[in-house]
């Protein structure tokens, strides 16, 4: 095994300039400038020796052409808006290197892993876990198109959707961004993950009575945005109680209606959601929730009615895989390593649905992410990439 860290990085170097936005890539998914990114990658894996395919909603294919034991590695390659150059396109770059290197991997950029229509379309789709009905539905986020118009305009329509050979793969690994502080506050430069956290997302909706905001008086009043600010400030209080160390939860979307500076809100839909590693704790949190909103409602004029809008489960990582990778770490950089879950959600999950998975994190400065000044020092890129390498390796040998 000869690893290229040289190339490796001339990859990333030229994968930033496709899309470019300030410091990091503006690259939404099915523009002009991922497809750009994805028939680069298709050459690129051609060149390395694999067998490389842009299948019908965008996942990019490069298959060993050699006997297995087979590895999957990739991450993906679309970002989010305006955001950073490292997101996903490291996970996928390093494992073409691995490529390079001569080991069996087959190297995959999964589509749409950041949302831009769906739900994890690319990696669900290879596992055979979307219909054409669903793709019928999908609209983009931002401003509605169908997620069909976009496909005939990429090149796409028409084309076969890839499914992953059953029994082909020994395990999945993905090389990230950490995405976070932990690794850099800790003084760590490798972060082995333990799993991948669950996330329950729900809508809350509050409603009131809209009203004129001079002639209706505050004992008359049911302002369904006030009753959403308290039932938020509520939660924010109770939360903790039912949390576990490394649980989050977030308000991340506040719609009222009419939303008018002269009209008292009728309306208030809040989006919430929370993740943790362990089902007990998540479901802790549930019940936190429900509870919270029931007071909510024996206390305000405005009754709140909650709805369970999406749930992925937490992910652990194999344990063979990691013990492969801790090895790895100790071995290349000793005592500067650390085992660490997942805040952030990634197409891993998805596989973990039918494979072995493991993942490794490298360091974000400051731990910026999903902006365009993300960064990480290309020596613990190229660290991160040595680790991925040896312990891919490791677990192909056990």
């Amino acid at each position: 095994m000869s690893l290229d860290t040289a190339q490796f990085l001339a990859d990333l170097d030229r994968l930033r300039q496709t899309g470019a936005y300030r410091t990091g890539v503006h690259r939404p998914t099915f523009g002009a400038e991922d497809m750009e990114s994805r028939h680069w990658l298709a050459a690129a894996m051609e060149a390395a020796g694999l067998e490389a395919r842009i299948d019908g909603i965008g996942n990019v294919l490069g298959r060993h052409r050699g006997p297995g034991p087979h590895l999957l590695a990739g991450s993906h390659i679309e970002t989010q808006n305006q955001a950073g150059w490292l997101d996903g396109v490291l996970g996928v770059v390093a494992a073409l290197a691995l490529a390079r290197a001569g080991l069996p991997v087959d190297v995959c950029a999964y589509a749409d892993e950041e949302g831009h229509w769906g739900d994890f379309l690319g990696s669900r789709s290879l596992i055979g876990a979307v219909d054409e009905a669903e793709l019928d539905a999908a609209r983009n986020r931002h401003d509605g198109r169908p997620l069909r118009e976009a496909l005939r305009e990429a090149g796409l329509a028409g084309r076969e959707r890839l499914r992953l050979e059953p029994g082909r793969y020994k395990g999945a690994f993905e090389l990230h961004i950490e995405q976070g502080t932990q690794l850099e506050r800790a003084g760590m430069r490798i972060g082995v993950v333990t799993g991948i956290v669950g996330i329950r997302q729900w809508r809350i909706t509050v409603t009131g009575q809209q009203d004129h905001t001079g002639g209706t008086t505050m004992a008359e009043r049911r302002d369904a945005g006030l009753t959403a600010v308290r039932l938020l400030a509520a939660l924010d209080q109770a939360m903790p109680m039912a949390a576990g160390p490394r649980s989050v939860w977030t308000t991340g979307r506040i719609v009222l209606e009419p939303n008018a500076p002269q009209i008292i809100p009728g309306r208030a839909e809040i989006t919430f959601s929370f993740r943790d590693l362990s089902l007990e704790v998540m479901d802790r949190m549930e019940d936190c929730l429900r509870r919270t909103v029931q007071e909510s409602n024996r206390r305000e004029r405005c009754p709140a009615v909650l709805e369970p809008i999406g749930h992925t489960a937490p992910s652990p990582c194999d344990p063979t895989m990691r013990a492969a990778l801790r090895e790895a770490a100790e071995q290349l950089c000793p005592r500067a390593w650390t085992e660490m879950p997942s805040g952030a959600i990634h197409d891993s999950q998805i596989l973990a649905r039918v494979m072995p998975v493991a993942m490794l994190f490298v360091p974000s400065i400051g731990g910026i992410s999903h902006h365009w000044t993300e960064d990480t020092k290309r020596e613990d890129l190229a660290l991160g990439l040595k680790v991925l390498a040896e312990g891919a390796r490791r677990f192909l040998a056990s």
